[in-house]
């Protein structure tokens, strides 16, 4: 039998060197992919889709003065108010107009509005942005913008839910400019109506909804976010694109999500736009807090903090009350009134003369006919 050319012996064991043990470098391509990006590298790479990012943007403090009259500048009293109206007012406006026709209820669409303002309050001291006037907050923001978008938002759904569609395949349609047409409202939902989530009418319906507003709020917080950590400018194309994106994504998330609620049967599982929107709300987080972690690890101040505890067990103690307390109470008085009425239908059953219930004229005994002044029967 003849040996092979080459030597089958193991090779040798590991000596006791250190060096001989240590672990041996990786290719360069491997180490390529390996997880070891900085926030800079995040930057520099915004550079190969628009060569002007990768720059730090200049911080815009909005709660400096908030005189709404300073009568110091006799040229322009009103200056305060003329500096904060800049390009977010209409961006507020349009924005909520967009949420609106997604979320397609006042209720949630005001709490909403209103906590993302005391989100605001309390990461001021993270993002230098989120400092604003009280009259900014809830004049301007909540009351106007937001208030105003919300309303143009639900006349439109009104308008919308009274239009007769006479849907057609886009073949059918004689004229470039249907085509044209019917390929936009492709990316429109099929019908418009109002949602009614009736948060209160459930445990079910309340976790939901209660995790329906956590998810636009913290969609809300990553814009903010990510454009700090990664300097994008607020009127840059790509933050535009993000939001036509999500407004187009959530319209049929928050669709899915509805049907999925009010009708578990028929819909036995959630729709695929709706896991789409969280997996990209839960990643846009993951990145922030891959890139600045420091920002995100601030703690808060302790008013703050105190204000949300407070908040937290307030949300949780009207929770227990209305879904355990609250049906148990009602279940004990409708136990107590129906034994109530028993005993009291039994009493005029007993009390009843020739079969009859007696009527006001009619004496139920012979106590009623002595308290009368009749003397009773024999």
């Amino acid at each position: 039998m003849h040996r092979p050319p080459f030597s089958c012996r193991p090779p040798p064991l590991l000596s006791g060197d250190p060096a001989e043990r240590a672990p041996r470098p990786l290719p360069g391509a491997l180490r390529a992919v390996s997880w070891t990006l900085t926030v800079q590298d995040g930057r520099q790479f915004l550079k190969y889709v628009d060569p002007r990012l990768g720059v730090p943007l200049p911080e815009r403090d909005y709660g400096g003065n908030c005189l709404i009259y300073d009568a110091d500048n006799k040229t322009d009293p009103f200056h305060n108010v003329w500096d904060k109206l800049d390009g977010f007012v209409p961006a507020h406006f349009i924005g909520w107009y967009l949420k609106t026709l997604m979320i397609r209820d006042w209720w949630m669409c005001t709490i909403v509005s209103v906590m993302f303002e005391f989100l605001e309050y309390s990461l001021e001291h993270q993002l230098p942005n989120f400092s604003e006037c009280w009259w900014d907050h809830w004049i301007m923001d909540v009351l106007v913008c937001n208030g105003l978008g919300i309303y143009c938002g639900m006349k439109t759904l009104e308008w919308l839910s009274l239009k007769t569609y006479k849907w057609q395949g886009l073949w059918n349609i004689p004229t470039y400019k249907g085509k044209m047409q019917r390929i936009v409202f492709q990316f429109t939902p099929y019908s418009w109506v109002r949602f009614e989530w009736k948060p209160a009418s459930s445990l079910r319906r309340w976790l939901a909804v209660c995790g329906i507003i956590l998810v636009f709020l913290l969609a809300e917080l990553n814009t903010f976010y990510l454009k700090f950590v990664l300097w994008l400018p607020p009127e840059h194309y790509l933050v535009l694109l993000r939001l036509v994106f999500f407004v187009n994504v959530g319209g049929v998330a928050m669709r899915e999500i509805y049907d999925f609620m009010d009708d578990p049967k028929l819909h036995k599982k959630l729709g695929q736009q709706a896991w789409l929107v969280a997996a990209i709300t839960v990643t846009e987080l993951l990145i922030v807090v891959k890139y600045d972690p420091h920002t995100l690890t601030l703690s808060l101040p302790f008013y703050i903090a105190q204000c949300w505890t407070l908040g937290s067990v307030l949300a949780l103690t009207w929770t227990v009350w209305r879904f355990f307390l609250r049906d148990i109470t009602l279940r004990y008085k409708e136990t107590r009134r129906q034994k109530q009425q028993g005993r009291d239908d039994q009493g005029r059953a007993d009390g009843s003369v020739d079969g009859r219930p007696p009527g006001p004229d009619d004496p139920s005994g012979p106590e009623e006919a002595e308290r009368e002044g009749v003397p009773a029967p024999h």
